[in-house]
């Protein structure tokens, strides 16, 4: 039996219904502040455990992160892992495209005479171009939908999404992102996943009983 959109949704709903209403939320706080207003009042809000831990949190985003996850799935589901690693590679390609397309200025280039004003967390390597979308959000929400539509107690997807959330959250804290930069990276990550599960779903050898084994999973 074919998998639908429709089924792909109905198994990732404790995420996806959630996920809607933090999106609209963030639709009407896009129409109601600026830019500016939104940045400055994330990045003021600054403190030393932030500091400490939103450099960690954005490194969940990152190449290495999809890596590693896929390297463990390996143990228990070729599928799966297959599913991480070109699920993640198209639509990192997707983001990088549309970077290209709007080469829009980072926070560090776009207030280049206010960074006497910015507060910075030391260590960071700050980047001044292809601000928008925010890649390592739409890697976040990549894998969290992946793993909500795995997992077998759907509740997962709850803190799935905070999760994926909290790495938006840390491109913003660490001034490498705008607010708009992070929820396309949330939109993009979302429903390029899901169409692309949806694709996959269907495609004949990952369903075979020889793909859904892993090097420790034999049967």
């Amino acid at each position: 039996m074919n998998i639908s959109i429709k089924d792909v949704l109905f198994k990732i709903r404790v995420f996806f219904v959630p996920y809607l209403l933090v999106l609209m939320l963030c639709l009407l706080i896009k129409i109601l502040f600026s830019r500016e207003q939104i940045y400055f009042a994330v990045n003021s809000r600054n403190f030393p455990l932030g500091d400490f831990i939103a450099p960690y949190l954005t490194d969940l985003g990152n190449f290495w992160t999809v890596v590693v996850l896929s390297l463990i799935l390996v143990m228990f589901s070729y599928a799966r892992a297959f599913m991480l690693i070109l699920i993640n590679a198209v639509t990192a390609i997707v983001a990088q495209i549309v970077k290209h397309i709007f080469d829009s200025p980072r926070p560090t280039l776009y207030f280049q005479n206010q960074l006497a004003h910015i507060h910075f967390v030391k260590g960071v390597e700050m980047l001044r171009l292809h601000s928008f979308p925010s890649g390592h959000t739409v890697s976040a929400f990549t894998t969290a939908v992946l793993f909500s539509y795995w997992a077998k107690n759907k509740f997962w997807g709850l803190p799935l999404l905070i999760l994926a959330m909290c790495v938006g959250y840390s491109r913003m804290y660490l001034s490498e992102h705008f607010f708009e930069d992070v929820t396309a990276g949330s939109v993009i990550g979302t429903i390029t996943t899901v169409c692309l599960i949806t694709w996959l779903a269907n495609v004949q050898f990952l369903r075979s009983a020889k793909w859904n084994r892993g090097l420790i999973n034999k049967g």
